[in-house]
């Protein structure tokens, strides 16, 4: 199993940010960005431009955060009159949302004429900026050379996104939702232990249809699948992500297939399967389908039906007997014996890892509880949210790459 060292470095927490708020009418998004890191746990320090509080009053930001809301250049709450410098001191970052075209500008030109700029300078942790403006202010090329010179100062850009904008305009410009940031954020925080390697996820359930009404499906949410490919986004990896029946939406940089039956998803599995590092089979596939699929609705009768059911295609077996196969991790949700359902499982598969849960345990929860049975035995991992869980169980497969 990998050392614990390396798979609790698959996310360091945050504990305190400095906030930055700017003037522009996507500042009342900062709003519920604090409320979502004081909801994480973590202490948040908002500072604001004079312009940022003609939208948002800064009691507002003192009631969500508890604490102090920092304003002016010359007033300072620090005991030595520092706040421009004391203010960053361990932090773990500063993420500045919205961030005008104004306050871009003075980042790329290294202007320090308020405390939110000066601090800036003065920091020593990661920096990251949401920009928000009108499209045309966007799109000008003083703009464009304003962020090309901040990315290049590495410092980390956070969108920004595309649709309708306060001004009645449509087009790019627009800040990403509060918990899109709250999401950038905390990936910035993830170790890139897979960077350069391409990840196949397979994930929710599939459905083999009966008639135009009528399937055969299993009760998945898709909820581990969709966390372990952001997990695996998170890690620095090119992922794809095919998914069945769900709603759940597509997780940031991760490229989405989305299919109905099993037969689908193996076609699409089987058509990137060669070009992938690693493959995870989190898809809860139907084991059977149909025989026969009716043109048009089976109509109820009094008499019991008979349905004829033939397998599907094993995908994570098929995968796993190819020349070269990438390295193969395989899901197992068992309603009793889990361990030893799972190890049987994973030899009869033939794959390196694979992750075994009680599936009363799992389906549709937002948390799990998972035993990882490879070569060396069985190691069970605590109870966790899934997307906890996931960043756990990317790290683990990261350790066992070849040459990693």
């Amino acid at each position: 199993m990998a050392d614990p060292a390396t798979a609790t470095a698959a996310h360091a927490p945050l504990t305190r940010v400095v906030l930055g708020v700017t003037g522009g009418i996507a500042a009342y998004k900062a709003a519920e960005l604090a409320r979502l890191f004081v909801k994480a746990g973590v202490a948040v320090d908002v500072v604001m431009t004079g312009a940022a509080t003609r939208f948002v009053t800064p009691m507002t930001f003192q009631a969500l955060t508890g604490r102090p809301v920092a304003t002016d250049l010359w007033t300072s709450g620090a005991s030595n009159a520092m706040d421009h410098i004391e203010i960053t001191r361990g932090a773990d970052l500063v993420v500045v949302a919205p961030a005008s075209a104004d306050f871009i500008a003075r980042l790329a030109h290294g202007r320090a004429d308020d405390l939110l700029s000066t601090l800036c300078l003065a920091r020593e942790c990661p920096l990251l900026v949401a920009p928000a403006m009108n499209v045309q202010m966007w799109s000008n090329a003083a703009t464009q050379r304003n962020v090309k010179r901040i990315a290049d100062d590495g410092i980390a850009i956070l969108g920004p996104g595309s649709g309708d904008q306060a001004c009645g305009e449509t087009g790019d410009g627009r800040m990403l939702e509060a918990q899109e940031i709250f999401d950038a954020v905390v990936a910035s925080r993830v170790p890139r232990v897979l960077a350069g390697r391409s990840v196949l996820v397979t994930a929710g359930p599939t459905f083999e249809a009966i008639d135009p009404v009528r399937g055969i499906t299993n009760a998945s949410s898709g909820k581990m699948g969709f966390a372990l490919a952001r997990a695996a986004a998170e890690a620095g990896a090119d992922v794809t992500l095919v998914a069945g029946p769900t709603s759940l939406p597509t997780p940031a940089g991760v490229d989405r297939i989305d299919v109905v039956s099993a037969a689908e998803m193996a076609d699409a599995v089987f058509a990137r399967a060669d070009r992938c590092d690693v493959f995870v089979a989190v898809a809860a596939v139907a084991d059977y389908r149909p025989v026969q699929v009716h043109a048009h609705k089976v109509k109820k009768r009094a008499e019991p039906m008979t349905l004829a059911l033939e397998p599907t295609v094993d995908i994570l077996a098929s995968v796993a007997a190819r020349p070269n196969a990438p390295f193969c991790v395989g899901f197992a949700a068992e309603s009793q014996d889990v361990v030893k359902l799972g190890e049987d499982k994973r030899r009869r598969k033939k794959v390196a890892m694979l992750v075994a849960n009680r599936a009363q345990d799992a389906l549709g929860a937002d948390d799990n509880q998972v035993t990882i049975l490879d070569d060396s035995g069985a190691h069970a991992l605590p109870r966790a949210d899934k997307l906890v869980l996931a960043r756990r169980l990317i790290a683990e497969i990261a350790a066992r790459l070849p040459g990693r």
